[in-house]
């Protein structure tokens, strides 16, 4: 990892900063880990700067991924997520953590682990500077109630109130963020339906209670209907997919637009439809199971989310071989082709959103002095190819905390 120089000068750069105005022409300083100065920087302040000549390339804040998993290692084979062996997960997910940051992502919120302490290490890690990788967010396994598993070998089983309050004190003893649900199936098990809801009010309350009660969010894998309408009325912060919200539903979110979140993890449905084929899992079946189905119920349910300025943030579920880590910024790509956002608001969402989900919009997400200096130097404009995000050869600078990650001799 690089020394952080005690200043750095992006000069002559196209500042998108997430504030939701148009790009301008301009310089930006970093002192240590913040932004110390935006637009036109006084020669004085910047003595003795490093200098990176933008000439015109597009300065910006780092992303977010809202919904993710170090632990998922890329396999076919769902039930490898339970029987990797630990000391091989624990580097996965470590090279994980580097691959979003190499992605450009500064930001990522833990939605499960496969295995009990594996987010919590990465973390940790992380935070010591002992690895490169996102600020971190840290999850453990999911709770599910018997029955309600997608995955095996992944899941804490809790059924009733009190399991349910056992297990998120259990996890807040392994030193987690926050906690996640498993409440509805998912498709490709083949058994277990999308609109089916397993958990009760009783448990999703006890739940949610008890990690509020120490201080953690909760998260939660919620497709059906019922789920989601569970989740507003019970208080679970970060609503995971959210594909067959009804009408009800979308009111309840919207009444609570102020304290939710909803990642879709749209890539997931987009993938698992069209290019999980070479996988063993061809378009025809995945139709016949309810994919597209699925896909179109939750593009009109986004784009209706979205005009109701509810908070949709891009990211979830990469880390399976038709979803593999360092494709991430697929998402906002998703975002402006099929929930009609414009390239502007996609990227709003992947930023300023993120601060706050982050829990830190005073300090992550935007380009503005005081925040701090989570930055990407992208040879080309998002805003109109929002691709380009994709592209890691166009990713010339990476910039956490001050320190350079990734630079360009371009």
């Amino acid at each position: 990892m690089s020394i952080p120089a005690s200043k750095t000068l992006f000069r002559d750069v196209s500042i998108l900063d997430s504030t939701g105005a148009d790009p301008y022409r301009g310089d930006v300083l970093v002192e240590n880990d913040h932004i110390a100065a935006v637009g036109t920087v006084d020669a004085g302040i910047a003595t003795d700067a490093r200098i990176i000549e933008g000439r015109g390339r597009t300065l910006m804040s780092g992303l977010c991924d809202a919904h993710t998993h170090f632990s998922w290692n890329n396999s076919a084979d769902l039930d490898g997520l339970g029987t990797m062996p630990v000391e091989e997960h624990l580097l996965f997910a470590i090279e994980s953590a580097r691959s979003y940051l190499d992605s450009g992502y500064t930001m990522c919120l833990g939605a499960a682990s496969a295995k009990d302490r594996l987010d919590v290490v990465c973390r940790d890690v992380i935070n010591q500077g002992r690895f490169p990788g996102p600020r971190y967010l840290a999850n453990g396994p999911e709770i599910a109630v018997t029955g309600g598993e997608l995955v095996k070998g992944i899941t804490w089983f809790a059924d009733g109130p009190d399991e349910m309050r056992k297990a998120v004190r259990r996890l807040v003893e392994i030193g987690v963020d926050q906690i996640k649900l498993s409440m509805t199936g998912e498709e490709i098990t083949g058994t277990q339906r999308a609109e089916d809801t397993y958990m009760s009010d009783e448990e999703v309350a006890a739940a949610v209670t008890e990690a509020h009660r120490r201080g953690k969010r909760v998260c939660a894998h919620a497709r059906s209907a019922e789920s989601v309408k569970m989740c507003v009325r019970h208080g679970v912060d970060i609503v995971y997919h959210a594909s067959f919200t009804d009408e009800e539903g979308m009111d309840m979110l919207e009444s609570a637009k102020d304290w939710i979140f909803v990642a879709p993890g749209i890539n997931w449905l987009v993938a698992t439809l069209y290019e999980a084929a070479d996988f063993g899992f061809p378009q025809e079946a995945a139709e016949a199971v309810g994919y597209k189905r699925e896909l179109e119920i939750a593009t009109a349910g986004m784009i209706e989310m979205h005009r109701r300025g509810i908070r949709v943030l891009p990211g979830g579920d990469y880390g399976f071989a038709w979803t593999p880590h360092g494709t991430y910024a697929r998402d906002l790509q998703h975002f402006v082709e099929r929930f009609e956002y414009t390239p502007m608001e996609a990227i709003l969402a992947a930023t300023a959103l993120g601060g706050e989900i982050m829990l830190r919009p005073d300090k992550l997400g935007k380009v503005q002095p005081g925040y701090y200096a989570d930055l990407l130097l992208v040879d080309g404009d998002p805003l109109a190819d929002i691709a380009v995000l994709q592209d890691h050869e166009k990713l010339d600078f990476i910039m956490k905390d001050g320190r350079f990650h990734k630079e360009s001799v371009r």
